[in-house]
C-alpha cells in the first residue's frame, strides 16, 4: 500500500465518521420531537477480503496492488422501524383522530454511544493521515 492510499483511507474515514456524528447529533436534537423517526447510517467496507486471503497471497508473492487497500463507504441512511410510544394528547397539533401522538423512537443513551464511537473512529482516521504525513516527510528526509 502506498502513502497516497493511506491518505485516501484516512480521508474516507474522516468523511464517513463525520457524517455519523452529524446523524447522531440530529437524532439527539429530535429526541422530543413527536413523530420523529431515528436515522441510522449504513456503512460498508471498500474491500471485503479476509486476513487469511491477504496472508496467503503474501506468502506466494502474488500480492496484488489492491490486496492491502481498505477504507469505508457511507451508503446512506435508513429509518429505524421501531415505533415510538403512543401518548394521549388530544390538544396537540400532531395528534391523530383519536388524540394520540407518537413520540420519537430515539434513545439518548444509544445516540450518545454512537456519537462517541463515531468520534473515536474520526480521531483514528485523523491519526492515519497524521502518521502517513510523518512517513512522507521522513522519506523525503532520507533523500537529503
Amino acid at each position: 500500500m502506498g502513502l497516497m492510499n493511506a491518505f485516501n483511507i484516512g480521508l474516507e474515514g474522516i468523511s464517513v465518521h463525520g457524517k455519523r456524528v452529524e446523524i447522531a447529533a440530529a437524532n439527539i436534537a429530535n429526541l422530543d420531537t413527536p413523530n420523529y423517526t431515528r436515522k441510522i447510517p449504513i456503512l460498508s467496507s471498500n474491500q471485503d477480503q479476509s486476513f487469511a486471503t491477504v496472508l496467503s497471497s503474501m506468502g506466494t508473492g502474488a500480492l496484488s496492488s489492491s490486496a492491502g487497500l481498505g477504507g469505508v463507504n457511507f451508503d446512506g441512511i435508513v429509518e429505524d422501524p421501531t415505533p415510538g410510544e403512543k401518548i394521549y394528547k388530544p390538544g396537540h397539533p400532531d395528534a391523530d383522530e383519536n388524540g394520540y401522538i407518537r413520540t420519537s423512537n430515539t434513545n439518548a443513551m444509544v445516540e450518545i454511544a454512537d456519537a462517541t464511537m463515531a468520534q473515536r473512529a474520526y480521531e483514528a482516521s485523523l491519526g492515519v493521515i497524521t502518521i502517513s504525513k510523518a512517513m512522507a516527510v521522513a522519506s523525503l528526509d532520507i533523500g537529503k
